[in-house]
């Protein structure tokens, strides 16, 4: 159940994307949630699909556990592809009944934004997959660095935003056991309105507070007592640095949004 859900978890591997410099993957992680909302033609989101494709398979990662990253947010998928499916206005009604009404235009909206949803979430995982949470710290943190001059506190949150993604994992395995231990003792978290759901979480709350401020303070004073001090003067084993590999992937990625910005905007503005 809750043990399966994959996000925040780290696959060591030596592929093309896990020798990627965490800045990188971080950019064209983001190009690429861009270049997704530039799309709006089939033949824009099978580019899309492809190129996601490509780098699951250059990354070398399982497709069953990429796919596994879903799991958290399927509801919300189904959700928003239902919501669109029924307030998109369109002229050919496919399925009509008393106030709800289904047209076309409003399935193909709805498959549209539930299609963004999942390819943003498996780009964004095989970002996570990828990359180790100190690779990924020094990342946002170089990124962060040039606002620092305006008072933003790179490292500190580099460091935060990376130990909490890092915890993720760790705070779904303890939600798990408090659940398995108390449903032994009698605990029903299934049945019941939603009231009466909210009240039986009680009993997994305290308990999943308490792990977490305990494993918060215990983190705090394992680093305390390596003489933490943060970024100011602090060095590095492997420094990052951009490599041959690095600009390929970033030629890739920018090409994949210039070409869907092209195939968006390029006829319009021919026209003029």
């Amino acid at each position: 159940m809750l043990s399966e859900i994959t996000l925040g978890q780290y696959f060591p591997g030596n592929s093309f994307v896990h020798r990627l410099d965490p800045r990188t993957k971080i950019l064209a992680t983001l190009i690429y949630i861009v270049a997704i909302f530039l799309a709006d033609t089939s033949i824009a989101y099978g580019i899309l699909v492809a190129f996601a494709g490509l780098v699951i398979g250059v990354s070398r990662l399982p497709v069953a556990l990429v796919f596994k990253s879903l799991k958290p947010i399927w509801i919300i998928i189904l959700i928003t592809m239902v919501i669109h499916m029924f307030t998109a206005p369109g002229e050919k009604v496919l399925f009509s009944w008393t106030i709800f009404k289904i047209t076309e235009e409003g399935l193909i909206l709805g498959s549209k934004m539930a299609l963004r949803l999942i390819l943003l979430l498996l780009f964004s995982s095989v970002l996570t997959f990828t990359t180790s949470p100190i690779v990924l710290t020094d990342g946002i943190e170089k990124l962060l660095r040039p606002f620092k001059c305006i008072g933003v506190p790179a490292h500190e949150l580099a460091m935060m935003m990376t130990i909490a993604l890092r915890f993720i994992p760790t705070l779904l395995e303890e939600t798990d056991r408090i659940m398995k231990a108390q449903t032994a003792r009698g605990a029903d978290f299934s049945s019941g309105n939603l009231l009466e759901r909210a009240k039986n979480m009680l009993p997994l709350l305290v308990p999943l507070f308490v792990s977490a401020f305990r494993r918060a303070e215990e983190l705090a004073i394992a680093m305390e007592s390596r003489c933490y001090r943060g970024g100011e003067g602090r060095t590095r084993m492997h420094e990052l640095a951009y490599k041959g590999i690095d600009y390929t992937a970033f030629a890739a990625v920018i090409c994949l949004a210039f070409g869907l910005a092209a195939m968006r905007w390029g006829a319009s503005l021919c026209a003029l």
